[in-house]
């Protein structure tokens, strides 16, 4: 096979793993709700690739209005649990739900009084299952390539799911273009934002 019949049968599984996609509609709805009413901010934390897509679901809350900050679990003992309050949601993101540290942050933030604790994992005997309040389940996931170890289709599973998460309780809070402009105002999309709210076209928008 060749390299770029390799890609396209790669990306092919990718959207198909995606296309797969099962929610439990009460967990998912329970999930917005909670998010849209926080009176706190939205604390996100996930070791390794899981991290990463946890930094990213943390980076579109903000832009869409929503308060929330990354937690390395790695550096949570550490001091940096300090960011936790009652009032938070903590969203823990694990695909096998055993990493060690991960478990640790989850247990720590129980003992800080973290009401809302909200988990989204792969593996049936996941133990995040046990120690969080709600769990997002990804189901069954088979990683891409000839090895089928690297974290791939699994991240992007976890970042479809809270991209779709994110974009849900933006529209259930009632975000507008013009709120939108507000956080993120700068760049092409602070200009289209603008546009979107004033319906006047910027002028000095580079020409494609």
């Amino acid at each position: 096979m060749s390299d770029i019949s390799e890609a396209r049968k790669i990306i092919k599984g990718f959207a198909s793993t995606i296309g797969n996609i099962k929610l439990n509609t009460l967990v998912f709805q329970l999930v917005v709700k909670k998010i849209a009413h926080c009176t706190g901010k939205v604390v996100t934390t996930g070791m390794g690739k899981a991290g990463i897509a946890m930094e990213k679901f943390s980076s579109t809350l903000c832009s869409l209005g929503v308060p929330s900050c990354f937690l390395h679990p790695g550096t949570a003992s550490h001091g940096d649990l300090g960011v936790l309050s009652p009032d938070d949601i903590l969203f823990v993101a694990s695909t096998s739900g055993k990493t060690r540290e991960v478990l640790e942050t989850v247990e720590s933030a129980t003992n800080i009084g973290v009401s809302s604790i909200i988990g989204i994992t792969s593996h049936s005997d996941s133990p995040l299952r046990d120690v969080v309040n709600h769990t997002l389940d990804m189901g069954v996931i088979k990683e891409e390539g000839h090895l089928g170890l690297a974290p791939t289709s699994s991240i992007l599973v976890m970042l479809a799911i809270t991209d779709a998460l994110a974009l849900v309780v933006a529209k259930k809070k009632g975000l507008t273009a013009e709120g939108y402009f507000q956080y993120h105002h700068s760049g092409y999309l602070g200009e289209t934002a603008a546009e979107m709210s004033s319906g006047k076209k910027y002028t000095n928008r580079p020409r494609k």
